[in-house]
């Protein structure tokens, strides 16, 4: 039986072998300790994260809840290099992120990471296939080896009959179909969902969700997903809850 996320959330220690922050074995890609992050605003200071400690492990498919402001969005533009923490250290795929210049950040974004944002941010003056294979052609990578690549990814998400549309041309479904795989063409080692299906009614953020769990399953991915939808949420291994914070457990997925 899932459990759900009504549970009611426990503290999270500072003590990194906490449970309800450590998935209980395999190879941490993610290690946070004692992350803050301060912004200074025209009324005084906020911090949103308050000596926050996370550890996700290869191959999770992790879901991070919690009400709007909480820092859910901030949290994942950390991790993956593009904000920096105010203090704190922030460990990914054996990098430290928070040590990184401006360049070699986004040359990690670029090989390491791949996002999935509410909304899709497709190139409205290319071809759907074009758009998968953006991230491929800004590594350098020559445009007939990119497009071949892009067209295997059309084909992983179920729309290479759609390669030759725009986005206009699309449903919102198929749009954020393209935008997954456009974050995964690189073939990247974490995937960083921040409201994937946010903007999309019940039956195609459905959908979506199962491509993105079969995508996880399928690569090996280590994804972590932000969302509102609780439904959603309970289908992943773990859900954590972002509250005055930092991060307590709802449960696991079973």
């Amino acid at each position: 039986m899932k459990p759900t996320l009504s549970a009611a959330a426990s503290p999270v220690s500072r003590n990194p072998r906490t449970p309800e922050t450590r998935a209980p074995k395999g190879t941490a890609i993610i290690q946070v300790r004692g992350l803050e992050k301060t912004y200074s605003t025209a009324r005084g200071s906020i911090t949103l994260f308050h000596g926050l400690d996370l550890d996700v492990y290869s191959g999770e498919l992790v879901a991070i809840v919690g009400q709007s402001g909480a820092g859910k969005s901030t949290l994942l533009h950390i991790l993956g290099a593009l904000d920096t923490p105010t203090a704190g250290t922030v460990h990914c795929a054996s990098t430290n992120v928070a040590e990184l210049t401006q360049r070699q950040a986004a040359a990690f974004r670029n090989s390491t990471i791949g996002y999935v944002w509410q909304f899709h941010y497709l190139l409205p003056e290319f071809t759907a296939l074009e758009n998968v294979a953006m991230p491929l052609l800004a590594r350098g990578q020559d445009r007939r080896t990119a497009l071949a690549t892009a067209s295997k990814w059309m084909q992983e998400v179920d729309l290479q009959d759609r390669s030759e549309h725009r986005p206009g041309e699309l449903s919102g479904g198929e749009q954020q179909r393209i935008a997954l795989a456009r974050a995964l063409v690189g073939e990247p080692k974490l995937l960083l969902a921040d409201e994937p299906t946010g903007d999309l009614d019940e039956a195609t953020a459905g959908r979506v969700f199962d491509l993105l769990e079969r995508l996880h399953a399928t690569h090996g991915l280590t994804s972590i997903v932000v969302t509102h939808n609780v439904d959603l949420a309970a289908r992943c291994a773990r859900t954590l809850r972002l509250e005055r914070g930092r991060l307590a457990a709802l449960g696991s997925a079973s």
